[in-house]
């Protein structure tokens, strides 16, 4: 695999020592991080009691040769449409934001690292392993 895209929850379990995520990241050309993800993140640490360490940690990550953030353009609104549209008609919603991840996702060509199963509900999203 050449190219991932981190979900939120899969920096956090990165930073936190998950091997299989490690691996992932280890073995991957190129490691993106949407924009979106990149908000929650800092939000995230607003409500916790390590946001300095937090934000280090996350400046050092995102100073890896590798690491590349994905920001919102035209295709990516457009494919979040469709998601969005899609899941809709389907009853299957899922958060905003993970909307724009995956649009993200699909629209780097990149495999999508997470372990939200919601994520099941789009056929065009390549995931990173069966979430079951």
């Amino acid at each position: 695999m050449t190219s991932i895209l981190l979900d939120t929850n899969s920096c956090t379990f990165l930073w936190k020592g998950d091997k299989l995520i490690q691996k992932q990241a280890a073995f991957s050309e190129k490691i993106n991080l949407s924009a979106i993800s990149l908000g929650e993140l800092y939000l995230g640490f607003k409500g916790g009691n390590k946001e300095d360490e937090n934000v280090r940690i996350l400046t050092n990550f995102l100073n890896t040769q590798k690491v590349q953030i994905v920001k919102v353009d035209r295709k990516i609104a457009q494919t979040y449409g469709k998601i969005g549209y899609f899941l809709r008609r389907k009853g299957k919603p899922i958060p905003t934001n993970d909307i724009w991840i995956a649009a993200s996702a699909i629209e780097t060509n990149s495999v999508l690292v997470t372990y939200d199963r919601h994520f099941l509900n789009i056929p065009s999203l390549k995931l990173w392993r069966k979430l079951d």
